[in-house]
């Protein structure tokens, strides 16, 4: 009954943020947002429960964190699977050598194109990491 009411949260708070971003976007509350408008939504909401979870924990506030944790889990099951952290360093290796990016002035070829590809497939901070990795 307990993750019932926890899916039903997240899930009101989504339709929420979906309507909210219609507005922002100049559209009306009964608007469709694009698959990728959505997406983006989604990832803005796991990166807040995530960003929770690290203030509670912080502050010592565990049962907090707990309750954060539970929604965060419903969000990313809506999320599509996420590339692991070796995955991601071989595809930013691979760009790299397709771009012809070879120091660490031309990053933000590099930045711009695997960012852009791999959005919503895999963390954004382990794809900084693998990136400047990879330069230096």
């Amino acid at each position: 009954m307990a993750k019932d009411t926890v899916r039903l949260t997240v899930i009101r708070g989504l339709m929420t943020a979906f309507t909210n971003e219609a507005i922002v976007k100049g559209r009306t509350p009964q608007d469709k947002l694009t698959d990728e408008e959505a997406l983006a939504v989604i990832i803005r909401s796991v990166k807040q429960r995530k960003d929770s979870i690290k203030q509670f924990t912080d502050a010592g506030r565990p049962e907090l964190a707990e309750s954060e944790q539970a929604e965060l889990t419903l969000l990313e099951a809506y999320l599509p699977a996420q590339m692991s952290k070796q995955e991601i360093i071989d595809y930013v290796a691979k760009r790299k050598s397709e771009l012809g990016v070879t120091d660490a002035s031309q990053s933000i070829t590099l930045i711009k194109a695997v960012m852009g590809e791999l959005k919503g497939k895999a963390d954004g901070k382990v794809v900084k990491e693998a990136i400047d990795a990879t330069l230096a």
